[in-house]
């Protein structure tokens, strides 16, 4: 470096961006100006391209939405025009102006078609007989509600009709029957279908068909065209009623013989729809009224709920619970796709004294639309859960995701009120709990507490102040601590391939570990479901129609504290010393046997050699119409109960620990099951 020479020849280095700078600088400085002001006009120019396109856009979108809103201007929403001269050669958008319906009965099957797509189509072996139905909208042929009646069934006739009535006027509805529908359809039911519009229900006889599409609320009447011959017995009939010149069809297939169907019969009829604003109602703009429009344009069979003049109320006024114990206890709602009994329960529960919407939690098995549109129609949360596994095992890991949910919901809450969606609950129902729920806290004997008492029948209850304390686990509307549940239950929880019940499962002695559920004397709740999984119109009719239901608010209970373990003992040992002992060499299944209503206990023995020798007691249930299906509402091989007025104490000997206190002349009653007979 120190023997470099710089070449004088070289022209000097000047960087591309200075090269011109040998023009004048004036010069220099007016063109780069010309070029920057291009740019900035051209950058300008594209932005206001933009915002111009984005305001048109979101103009298109705004107006597009509010057509749609409009069904007088459908015909205008994406390009289709109403064929005016000038607007081209464009294909209609309008909504359709008419409905096709297909209808069809059988012995062995159902179908429903509107606009050739399948609603109803029920093929299943011995399965869902009785009358189908299908809710159309009139506005929009879409199907608001599918439902079955087994009318062949006691009392079916009578759901049928309770919920025919509360059907709005002027919607479609659709009847046909699978298999038999007219054994239990008695003359009220038929009644009220022959003033819809029916000619030929009220001759529907054993094991005919029958379809029958009607307008509800519409001018019927019409008399058969056949010559004016009255139809004869199990005839095939065909009928056509009007209603502002629209026809809607019935036909009926004649049985020939008891042992055999009538014959498979279809119908088809072409249905005008109305104007969507024609078919809904014009209540007062309210956030309530917004979701009561659209849960009646969804879905059929609420009644009142729906009318246009008074419909009833879906928000109702808090009723302060004094004392409330039991204002931060979260209340869990099983709930499948029965959505009428939610609609109910629901309805009932929201206005007892101490509900409080924030606390009550709706878990529906399955992804069903209509429980979670009745669930949101009173304001409440809605949970929709994936099933896991089948019937029984399905329904247990219901409860158990429901449950787990909740304390996981509300994390400071200790316990859980638990209560399904077919069960009908007393103004009393919370204050109950409030009452009785530091019991849990402070007896570890204790399992749960419930609202139900299994043997509380019409007959065999009386004090509604009065507890009990018994060795298995009611259910119905109960309360389950979370330390029991996360630290037990929980873990145990049987798992989706185990057919095994729920319930069935908590009260075996394995999990239950020898303790205790209180129960009143009178259930705060009803069980008024007589369809589900284990349940039918007969079952419930036998085991259930008949149980006592406190009807009211705020009763004090009596002795809560004497719940506790040690002091319920010295609570039965002064019952079982007060008692008169009833006259053991008479006939317990006697109407004379038990004295009517008596203030004293009266007290009997019964024959028990060990604590699960239940034979006598099953034939004393019988006698006394009690639940018999298994052996329930006992506390140390001893049931407390009322017959004929009078409280009664049946002790089993030698089981329970009461037998100290039989007097030595008393044999324990024992009665026998019943001598089966063997055919050979």
């Amino acid at each position: 470096m120190d023997n470099w020479i710089p070449n004088t020849n070289a022209k000097p280095f000047i960087p591309k961006r200075l090269r011109n700078s040998t023009k004048s600088t004036s010069s220099g400085i007016t063109e780069f100006s010309k070029k920057k002001c291009i740019s900035k006009i051209f950058q300008g120019g594209i932005v206001v391209v933009l915002i111009v396109t984005i305001v048109i856009n979101i103009t298109f979108i705004l107006e597009t939405s509010r057509k749609m809103n409009d069904p007088q201007k459908m015909d205008e929403v994406n390009g289709g025009f109403s064929g005016k001269e000038g607007r081209g050669n464009v294909v209609e958008m309008t909504k359709p102006k008419f409905l096709s319906v297909v209808v069809q009965s059988s012995k062995t099957s159902v179908v429903v078609k509107v606009d050739e797509t399948v609603i109803i189509q029920d093929e299943e072996f011995e399965k869902n007989r009785g009358i189908h139905i299908a809710v159309l909208n009139q506005a929009t042929g879409s199907v608001m509600s599918k439902n079955v009646f087994d009318t062949y069934s006691q009392h079916e006739d009578e759901a049928l009709l309770s919920y025919l009535k509360k059907i709005s006027n002027g919607r479609i509805i659709v009847f046909t029957i699978k298999d038999e529908a007219s054994f239990h359809l008695k003359s009220e039911a038929r009644q009220y279908l022959k003033e819809m519009g029916s000619e030929k229900i009220e001759n529907l006889a054993f094991r005919d068909t029958w379809a029958f599409i009607v307008k509800k609320g519409g001018t019927h009447g019409l008399h058969c065209k056949e010559g004016g011959k009255k139809l004869a017995f199990r005839d095939t009939w065909a009928f056509i009623v009007k209603k502002g010149g629209r026809k809607i069809a019935e036909t009926h297939g004649k049985s020939p013989a008891l042992d055999s169907w009538g014959e498979k019969v279809t119908i088809q009829a072409t249905i005008d729809l109305v104007n969507i604003k024609d078919s809904e109602c014009h209540w007062e703009e309210t956030k309530i009224n917004q979701r009561r429009q659209t849960f009646c344009n969804k879905v059929e069979g609420y009644g009142d709920i729906c009318s246009c003049t008074h419909p009833d109320p879906v928000v109702f006024s808090l009723k302060k619970l004094i004392p409330n114990n039991i204002g931060k206890v979260p209340i869990v709602i099983i709930a499948s796709d029965r959505p009428h009994y939610l609609f109910r329960m629901l309805k009932n529960l929201l206005q007892i004294p101490g509900a409080d919407p924030k606390m009550i939690t709706v878990f529906i098995d399955g992804y069903f639309d209509e429980p979670l549109q009745v669930t949101k129609l009173f304001g409440l949360r809605g949970i929709q859960h994936t099933p896991l596994g089948v019937r029984n095992a399905r329904v247990s890991q219901h409860y158990k995701a429901s449950l787990t949910a909740t304390f996981n919901l509300y994390p400071e809450s200790k316990y859980a009120i638990i209560i399904e969606e077919d069960l009908d609950v007393s103004p009393d129902f919370l204050n109950y709990f409030s009452q009785t729920l530091h019991l849990l806290e402070e007896d570890e004997t204790l399992y749960c507490i419930s609202a139900w008492n299994d043997q509380g029948y019409n007959h065999s209850c009386k004090d509604q102040t009065l507890l009990y304390k018994v060795e298995t686990m009611p259910g119905l509307g109960w309360l389950l601590k979370r330390k029991l549940y996360k630290n037990e239950l929980e873990p145990q929880w049987p798992t989706p391939e185990k057919q095994w019940d729920w319930d069935m499962w908590m009260r075996t002695n394995m999990i239950r570990k020898d303790r205790e559920c209180i129960i009143p004397d009178i259930s705060r709740t009803y069980h008024f479901g007589s369809k589900g999984l284990n349940m039918n119109p007969y079952f419930q009719e036998v085991y259930f129609k008949k149980h006592s239901f406190l009807t009211k608010p705020n009763v004090k209970l009596k002795d809560v504290d004497r719940m506790k373990k040690d002091a319920y003992e010295e609570l039965i040992v002064e019952l079982i010393k007060s008692s008169v002992i009833l006259d053991h060499t008479l006939d317990p299944c006697k109407e004379n046997f038990i004295p009517h209503n008596q203030l004293k206990p009266h007290l009997m023995y019964i024959s028990m050699n060990i604590s699960t020798d239940y034979v006598t007691w099953k034939q004393l249930a019988k006698c006394y119409h009690l639940w018999d299906l298994d052996v329930r509402g006992f506390h140390k091989s001893m049931w407390r109960l009322f017959i004929n007025g009078t409280p009664v104490m049946m002790v089993g000997v030698p089981a329970s620990p009461y037998r100290v206190y039989k007097p030595e002349n008393i044999k324990p009653i024992y009665i026998p099951e019943p001598t089966k007979f063997v055919k050979t």
